[in-house]
């Protein structure tokens, strides 16, 4: 449990930091509080495409990993960060993601960030 708390706040941390970065990410909320919530909540929605749909995707992509020495990561997490706009839209969330260089310049940063907090945060193993 305290691994899935880490993680939701890594993520909310790398999806601040992409948002405040990039003009064309955005997440719009009446106050401090509801843009709080809702970040939370993409965090949860983007961790939960990450941990389903990303395995999958990596599998299939598998000889393109190789043929391209890992650079397709990249694009890989671009389409999940794409994905999780295209959800938060369905379920309501004010969060967005206008194109896919936005994506891919935002899943790098998402990943470094995420990255960088989960080597600060303590977690299960610790």
């Amino acid at each position: 449990m305290k691994n899935f708390v880490v993680k939701t706040i890594a993520n909310s941390a790398a999806l601040a930091v992409a948002i405040w970065l990039l003009d064309k990410i955005t997440l719009t909320g009446n106050s401090t509080p509801r843009k709080v919530l809702t970040l939370i909540l993409v965090a949860l929605v983007f961790g939960l495409v990450n941990w389903l749909v990303k395995p999958v995707v990596k599998v299939l992509t598998f000889p393109l990993f190789i043929l391209t020495l890992g650079l397709i990561t990249l694009v890989v997490n671009a389409l999940m960060l794409l994905l999780t706009s295209w959800l938060a839209d369905k379920l309501s969330l004010s969060f967005h993601v206008e194109g896919f260089w936005t994506a891919v310049l935002g899943g790098l940063i998402i990943s470094i960030v995420s990255w960088a907090m989960n080597v600060v945060l303590p977690d299960d193993r610790d």
